[in-house]
């Protein structure tokens, strides 16, 4: 069973999205900020990371940085959900090695679909 950590300072995405990953049949941990998911990365390592960028204290982007920059986590799939929607912050996404950027608000179905595509390849 693939496992996927969901991070989201939004209570609301946060429990939706947890529920629509475990109703697709992934194993679902999440952290309620930036803090709290450097910490489950500390020991776990889940196969998809499914990450907002404005939160309180770490932000995604920070996140991102960190997992793509250590060896043991660098193959973790990163997934930016997120309501920054401008060119320069979609870039900024990709160039620190997300393989997707889904902007707020977003459809279920897509994001599941391409979740799927993601976990399958």
């Amino acid at each position: 069973m693939k496992k996927v950590l969901v991070v989201d300072d939004d209570p609301y995405i946060l429990m939706s999205v947890e529920f629509l990953m475990k109703k697709n049949g992934y194993e679902v941990m999440v952290a309620r900020n930036g803090t709290e998911a450097m910490a489950f990365l500390e020991s776990n390592k889940p196969d998809l990371v499914l990450l907002d960028i404005m939160m309180p204290d770490v932000d995604g982007y920070s996140i991102c940085r960190h997992i793509k920059a250590t060896p043991a986590l660098e193959d973790i799939i990163v997934v930016f959900i997120s309501a920054k929607t401008a060119e320069a912050d979609i870039r900024e996404g990709y160039d620190l090695g997300a393989a997707l950027y889904v902007s707020k608000p977003f459809s279920t179905r897509d994001l599941m679909k391409k979740i799927n595509g993601l976990l399958q390849a």
